[in-house]
C-alpha cells in the first residue's frame, strides 16, 4: 500500500508534467529553428517591444497560473474516491480567508497587469511617430481586391505587391482602401496590424532594424482574394533604397488615370507591378470617391516615439 501511495502521489505526477513540458519546449524550439516565425522574430523596434510586453504579460499571468492548476490537481487527487482518509464534509461554508484570497489574489494580479498594459499601450500606438535623428518616410497605401498600393508620394513612384523601406528610418504608412472590403495590413516581422478602409486614412508608423525580405499580408478575411492579397517588405540600406527608386524611374510604366482604373479590378494573386510615375493627388483622388470633400483627412500629428 505505501508503494502505490508513492507511485500515485501527486508531487511525482508534477514532476513527470514538468519534464514533459519541457520537452514540448525544446521539441518546439528544435521545429522553429531556422523558420521565420515572425512573432517570435522581430526585425523592427515596435516588433521587439511588443514581443518584450507579451513575454512579460504571460510570464506574470504564468506565476499564477501554475499554482492554480496544481491546487486543482492536488484537489482532485486528495478527494479522489479511494482515499478513504480525506474528510470530506459536503455541509461545510467557505472560510472568510479563503473568500478573501480567492477575490484578492487575482485582483491583484489584475491591477499589475493594468499597470502594465496602459502607459505600454499609449506607448505602442500606431499614430504615435517614431523618435528618431531621419527624416521620416511616407508611403500610402491603398488596399485593393485584392492586392496593396504603394505609393511613394515624394519619390513619386508606385508598387503593387511590394514595399521597400530603409532601415533605421521611421516610416509613416497611410492606410486607406478603394471598392475594397476592410482590409488589415499586416508586417508582423516589423510590428502590429490596422485596418485600411475606404474614405478613411488610418497611419501605421513601423521602423525596420534588420535588412531583409519580410511577408505582409491582410490578417482578415476579406473576400474570394484574401489568400493571395500577400505582399514583401523589403527592408534595406538608405543606399540601396535610393539605388532602388533610381531603379524604379526606369521602369516604363506610369500610374495614371487609365492605369490605376484598369488595377482597381478584382484579381487574384496579382504579380508584383512597378511605376515610374504617379498622378498628382492620386490617392487625394481615391480619398474623394468616399469623403465627399476636396482634401485629404489625415490624423492630427503626435509628438513622442513608440
Amino acid at each position: 500500500m505505501p508503494k502505490n501511495r508513492k507511485r500515485n502521489s501527486p508531487g511525482r505526477t508534477v514532476g513527470l508534467l514538468l519534464l514533459g513540458l519541457l520537452g514540448l519546449a525544446l521539441l518546439i524550439k528544435v521545429l522553429l529553428q531556422g523558420n521565420n516565425v515572425a512573432l517570435f522574430n522581430p526585425k523592427g523596434m515596435i516588433a521587439q517591444e511588443q514581443l518584450g510586453l507579451m513575454i512579460l504579460a504571460v510570464g506574470i499571468m504564468l506565476v499564477i497560473a501554475i499554482p492554480t492548476l496544481f491546487l486543482l490537481y492536488f484537489t482532485a487527487w486528495k478527494y479522489r474516491e479511494s482515499n478513504a482518509r480525506a474528510k470530506r464534509d459536503p455541509n461545510a461554508g467557505h472560510g472568510r480567508l479563503l473568500n478573501v484570497g480567492m477575490w484578492l489574489v487575482p485582483g491583484i494580479f489584475a491591477v499589475v497587469l493594468a499597470l502594465i498594459m496602459w502607459p505600454a499601450t499609449h506607448k505602442l500606438e500606431p499614430q504615435k511617430q517614431i523618435a528618431a535623428n531621419t527624416k521620416p518616410l511616407t508611403i500610402q497605401v491603398v488596399a485593393l481586391r485584392w492586392k496593396w498600393l504603394f505609393i511613394y508620394p515624394e519619390q513619386k513612384i508606385a508598387a503593387v505587391n511590394f514595399v521597400q523601406v530603409p532601415t533605421d528610418t521611421p516610416v509613416e504608412f497611410k492606410l486607406t482602401a478603394d471598392e475594397s472590403s476592410m482590409s488589415s495590413f499586416w508586417i508582423p516581422n516589423l510590428g502590429g496590424m490596422l485596418y485600411a478602409m475606404t474614405g478613411h486614412v488610418n497611419q501605421l508608423n513601423l521602423i525596420a532594424e534588420t535588412p531583409g525580405d519580410y511577408p505582409g499580408s491582410s490578417a482578415e478575411i476579406n473576400g474570394a482574394g484574401f489568400a493571395g492579397m500577400k505582399f514583401t517588405a523589403r527592408a534595406s540600406s538608405k543606399n540601396d533604397f535610393d539605388l532602388w527608386v533610381q531603379d524604379m524611374k526606369q521602369f516604363p510604366d506610369s500610374l495614371d488615370t487609365a492605369q490605376y482604373n484598369r488595377l482597381l479590378k478584382p484579381s487574384e494573386n496579382n504579380p508584383t507591378a512597378f511605376y515610374s510615375a504617379v498622378d498628382d493627388n492620386l490617392y487625394g483622388k481615391i480619398l474623394m470617391k468616399y469623403m465627399g470633400a476636396g482634401h485629404e483627412h489625415t490624423p492630427a500629428p503626435y509628438h513622442g516615439g513608440h
